[in-house]
């Protein structure tokens, strides 16, 4: 994934812009950067690794030296950015949020009709915003350019341009990410997250529709291309990788998780299971607020078996390897004896991907004593990797847990049926549900059913992208 930031404003932003890409940590754990205008030193970028140190720390000197009433900052889980490009529309510094699928094949046509280069990176990779900042130089204003770029990529593009006199911003086509507007009496913020302006004190002003491009200065925005009439934003904003405070669509992400409890809740209670547990807990962090509205509608106490040990130990997801990221998760589960030995306990997770960090979780529990292991999914089952972000995208279906377990089912017999698969309420809903809780080692399974998880969305299900449970796009 990754998130961006931008400000512009009568004062200096750079220190809003640093906090404000900053509350995008969340979002992505391999780069970090900032780029600022300022009249008497001009354009100015930063660009640092952000594996093993937060971007705070790594830019705690940039913010110092950097200033301009123009900023804007990234976070990066794929290339480095922001890039500065000098272009037919003149210097800018550019960041990009998606997932580009035909850029070998962009990148060869661009070759052809400008007979230029590109710049490599490591493995011959071009950067995926210089690439399209070279689409956009294809059309004759910046604006045209953005939307010809979304036109032309094969996947999820969403961008936001710094020039020395505005912000450009662009929604990706069908609205799969987030990007909103904040004001204050000097100027204007950017941001995915709507706390991350809200933090350094700019208001909810505006949230760009799908495909919309904004012209945003210091005195407002206003819109250069109109917004489409379809969207399919991302569901797993609210269920995993969205942040508690925020707001998408005029929905919180804090009372989303918790609407999506008590509906479990209700599930379990209706088909009698479940129903003899000591303590309901969440796979932490985001799994929390789903087991919160669990417990509270269930009547079974909250606690937490075990806490993460998070002052020293970076984030399990961040290491590239598997196997390093699974030691990790294991080092910093730290027991609450008190609360394991001799307990039937049940988890809510956010969601059940490739399954290996809930295994281990479950083996740690079981070696804490605990009686018995009940898991709960806050989404579906997963059965198809991501196609527009980086969320659970993956070489192989074979790498989601749920798929692999149909195929060991069923063979390639199995592939016409997921649909069956995932409904609790079929024979081979049970089927599946029964073999990984065999393989895990789990008491009881149970995934949020896609009808529960869009009530608690709230949502139009025709504006929702679920193609990570369903495959429809």
């Amino acid at each position: 994934m990754g998130g961006f930031c931008g400000a512009i404003s009568k004062r200096d932003v750079v220190l809003d812009v640093y906090f404000g890409t900053d509350y995008h940590s969340h979002l992505g754990t391999r780069r970090g950067g900032m780029a600022a205008w300022d009249p008497e030193i001009g354009f100015q970028r930063e660009i640092h690794n952000i594996e093993n140190s937060p971007f705070r720390t790594k830019f705690d000197k940039t913010v110092g030296e950097m200033k301009g009433c123009l900023c804007i900052g990234s976070i990066s889980d794929t290339d480095p950015q922001p890039l500065l490009v000098r272009s037919v529309h003149g210097t800018y510094a550019i960041c990009v949020v998606g997932v580009i699928h035909n850029e070998d094949a962009l990148i060869d046509q661009l070759l052809k009709t400008e007979d230029g280069h590109f710049e490599a990176m490591s493995g011959g990779r071009v950067n995926s915003n210089e690439l399209v900042a070279s689409l956009i130089s294809q059309q004759p204003t910046i604006e045209e350019g953005i939307r010809y770029a979304q036109d032309m990529v094969e996947g999820t593009v969403s961008v936001l341009i710094m020039t020395k006199d505005c912000l450009y911003a662009g929604r990706d086509k069908m609205g799969r990410l987030p990007i909103h507007i904040g004001q204050d009496s000097e100027g204007c913020c950017v941001a995915f997250e709507t706390f991350a302006y809200q933090k350094v004190g700019y208001r909810d002003a505006y949230e760009l529709g799908p495909a919309e491009v904004v012209k945003v200065t210091e005195t407002g925005w206003e819109t250069l291309l109109p917004p489409g009439d379809k969207m399919r934003i991302c569901a797993f904003l609210w269920t995993y990788y969205g942040y508690p405070n925020s707001n998408y669509e005029g929905i919180n992400v804090e009372v989303m998780r918790g609407r999506n409890g008590h509906i479990l809740a209700k599930i379990d209670r209706k088909n009698g299971v479940a129903q003899d547990i000591d303590y309901v807990s969440g796979v932490p962090d985001s799994g929390t607020p789903h087991a919160i509205g669990y417990a509270n509608e269930s009547g079974i106490p909250f606690a937490r078996p075990f806490i993460k040990y998070t002052p020293t130990w970076p984030r399990s997801f961040m290491p590239t390897n598997q196997r390093e990221r699974d030691k990790v998760a294991k080092m910093k589960q730290i027991p609450v004896h008190e609360l394991i030995e001799g307990k039937k306990l049940l988890f809510v997770d956010d969601s059940i991907v490739r399954g290996t960090q809930l295994r281990e979780t479950v083996e740690f529990l079981y070696t804490n004593g605990a009686k018995e292991v009940h898991i709960r999914s806050a989404c579906p089952p997963i059965m198809y990797g991501c196609k527009f972000l980086n969320f659970s995208t993956s070489r192989s279906p074979m790498e989601l847990l749920a798929r692999r377990t149909v195929y060991e089912l069923e063979g390639e017999e199995g592939e016409k049926y997921l649909e069956e698969y995932s409904d609790a309420n079929t024979e081979r809903g049970k089927k599946l549900r029964s073999a990984i809780c065999e393989k895990l080692h789990f008491t009881s399974l149970e995934f949020q059913s896609l009808d529960g998880l869009l009530e608690a969305i709230g949502m139009d299900p025709c504006k929702v992208c679920t193609y990570c449970w369903n495959g429809k796009e």
